[in-house]
């Protein structure tokens, strides 16, 4: 009977990735040889060759798409969807999804992202603070508990779980709190080959916000939602410290509406901001990456001189716990992204390259909208609703984030 030792190196022979097998050491590294045993080279092979496609989209595949302005509803219009939305939350059929999986290491903290301390209105906060201060503020107001389940990553994970465990979840009663992990993939070269850590393992990566879905159906949260009788789910990210976590005028539109996704979006700043636009391809519901669209369709305008693709899609989302399980049965596409990542060559030597080396295959939760046929789009204010930490300095860093949110509650009516 073949060992694993054997199985991992006919594997990695049929796949041409002969340069990892002296990392094997006969057998006696297991973590490595578990990770062949469960790749899907099948998988990694058609990623390999999507990266050699060329990605541009056509013109005339696109169309533009409009979301709701709420300025021009009328009073009535927006109680009566508030009311909708406010119910939804009082009757406990709400809860709220964190993406924080990611690193502090482009803000120079060199832990989980939710556990950067930024300080605003001359005090303190960690990311993750300002979200239980935002469910805090919701549970008061509603006389509810939200439940607030936590996506990490496996570099992440346990620093995230220390970190919350320290801090008491600031306050947040912990039978609330549902913390998991998402999946990973492994990184290759420009070759199709595999990389080689530090610790002489295979080289992998978190899979993409996509894969929140798999994520929360692998690690029981789907369960645990069902078995709290949760009907929507609002899903963030954690950097963007203005987020509506509670977002009822987006339930209630969602609800009247008759879809089962809902996203608020915000007008694009300019045509080269680095974000994603909704529109329509091929009738179904897309958001373009703007390493996607190409220089001619992203600074067309309308008649108004709004960009024509202004509608800025900033993970803001919210999903029928319907929807949700029919996306973690999907499986996604998949989006490639070049990047510079360091590793182990045959002689075991670390290798810093200086030019990027690595593809990353990512999937994003907005592939999710195409699977369905409507969706509620409403429209926010950057000012009041987008102010994301992404960068040590300059745009969407921890000095315009705390800019933006002191001027948002120097002006707010809600009591901080």
């Amino acid at each position: 009977m073949d060992t694993n030792f054997n199985k991992a190196k006919k594997i990695l022979e049929k796949n041409n990735q002969m340069h990892v097998i002296p990392f094997l050491k006969n057998g006696k590294n297991d973590a490595i040889i578990n990770q062949i045993l469960n790749i899907d080279f099948k998988e990694l092979n058609n990623l390999y060759k999507k990266t050699k496609e060329n990605n541009i989209v056509k013109k005339d595949e696109l169309s533009p798409i409009t979301a709701l302005n709420p300025k021009k509803l009328s009073k009535k219009e927006l109680e009566e969807l508030e009311k909708i939305g406010q119910d939804i939350v009082k009757n406990n059929k709400f809860a709220v999804s964190t993406m924080a999986g990611g690193q502090g290491t482009r803000l120079g903290h060199d832990r989980a992202k939710g556990t950067y301390k930024i300080n605003l209105n001359e005090e303190d906060k960690y990311l993750f603070e300002l979200i239980v201060d935002d469910l805090k503020r919701a549970n008061i107001r509603y006389n509810v508990v939200i439940p607030w389940y936590i996506m990490t990553s496996k570099e992440n994970n346990k620093d995230t779980v220390d970190f919350l465990e320290e801090k008491k979840y600031f306050g947040y009663p912990k039978d609330f709190v549902y913390i998991f992990k998402q999946e990973e993939l492994p990184l290759i070269d420009t070759e199709g080959k595999l990389l080689i850590d530090k610790k002489e393992c295979i080289k992998e990566a978190s899979n993409g916000n996509g894969g929140i879905f798999n994520s929360m159906l692998k690690n029981n949260v789907i369960a645990d939602m069902e078995k709290r009788g949760i009907e929507w789910v609002f899903i963030g990210s954690v950097d963007n410290i203005l987020l509506k976590n509670v977002d009822t005028l987006l339930i209630g539109l969602t609800c009247k509406k008759g879809t089962k996704i809902g996203t608020r979006t915000v007008l694009k700043r300019s045509p080269n901001e680095k974000v994603g636009v909704l529109c329509k391809q091929d009738n179904k519901i897309e958001v373009i990456e703007y390493t996607e669209l190409p220089e001619n369709i992203s600074n067309l305008k309308d008649e108004d001189g709004d960009l024509l693709y202004g509608e800025s899609h900033i993970m803001c989302n919210l999903f029928n716990l319907e929807a949700i399980k029919k996306c973690s049965t999907k499986a996604l596409e998949y989006h490639v992204a070049v990047k510079k990542s360091e590793f182990l060559d045959e002689s075991k030597n670390l290798i810093k390259p200086k030019e990027p080396n690595a593809y990353k295959f990512e999937q994003f939760i907005f592939d999710s909208f195409k699977l369905f046929d409507d969706i509620a789009i409403l429209r926010g204010i950057r000012e009041e609703d987008f102010a994301p930490i992404k960068n040590k300095e300059g745009e969407d860093s921890p000095q315009t984030a705390k800019k933006l949110y002191e001027s948002y509650w120097k002006n707010s009516k809600i009591m901080i």
